[in-house]
């Protein structure tokens, strides 16, 4: 079994955003930087459970993203992936994101893609089903849990009021969510072996970027809090009458 795990680089979830250039890019100034969690706590820890399973499974990680990006990819390796390979490219459109993974997997021969249901930042949920299309192979979105045999895949996801069953013959290229793996924390040995594991970096295919960013904006900021007395409930009815349903 041989498996490829997206990962991309996002800002930590206590990050303060913030823009630059006329709102057109973000200021990356005093960011943390962290492992996409749907990437890292569905997508990688589920491709480590296959392996601990069956020993023979190889786990490959692949990011599209400049040298800034290999610490995070380190610490993918870390938790338990055998190699990686970076793209080295600095785009953050879609499809040519998706064209280049795409390429890295076609060549690699392997039999299950996975990859988290959106990145926190830009949160498209386009990734996953647009390699599925390059690749020419089934996609199964919004997986809760993935469960092989032999060459097939049986995948739970997501709909609307209840829960899907498929089954799938591999190769398949699936996108994880909340439920697929429980997170983990890499150890020392794990830390320690992932300084020593391959990391390729690759240019990127000749691909247009069919978008471009015209501009950020922050959401508005929220209002002050008014406090009603307990006794005061006529006031309270004013307020929910006149301006909460306002908000």
């Amino acid at each position: 079994m041989k498996i490829l795990v997206c990962i991309s680089k996002t800002p930590d979830t206590t990050a303060k955003i913030a823009f630059t250039d006329n709102n057109t890019k973000f200021d990356v100034n005093g960011v943390q930087w962290i492992i996409n969690p749907y990437d890292e706590w569905y997508a990688l820890v589920r491709a480590i459970e296959l392996k601990e399973a069956d020993a023979s499974t190889v786990i490959h990680l692949v990011t599209v993203g400049a040298a800034d990006a290999e610490p995070i990819i380190r610490k993918a390796l870390a938790l338990g992936g055998d190699e990686a390979i970076r793209v080295n490219a600095d785009n953050h459109d879609s499809y040519y994101i998706a064209a280049q993974i795409a390429d890295v997997a076609k060549n690699g021969g392997y039999d299950l893609v996975l990859t988290g249901k959106e990145t926190i930042d830009y949160n498209g949920s386009s990734i996953g089903g647009m390699v599925a299309e390059m690749l020419d192979m089934p996609y199964v979105s919004l997986a809760t849990k993935l469960e092989l045999a032999g060459t097939a895949a049986t995948i739970t996801r997501e709909i609307e009021g209840g829960e899907e069953v498929n089954e799938v013959s591999l190769p398949v290229v699936v996108s994880t969510q909340k439920g697929m793996a429980e997170a983990r924390i890499p150890n020392m040995r794990g830390i320690m072996a992932a300084r020593t594991k391959p990391l390729k970096v690759v240019e990127p295919i000749a691909v247009d970027a069919l978008t471009s960013v015209a501009g950020f904006g922050l959401p508005p900021a929220k209002a002050g809090v008014k406090l009603v007395p307990a006794d005061n409930v006529d006031e309270l009815v004013r307020l929910l009458h006149e301006e909460a349903k306002a908000i």
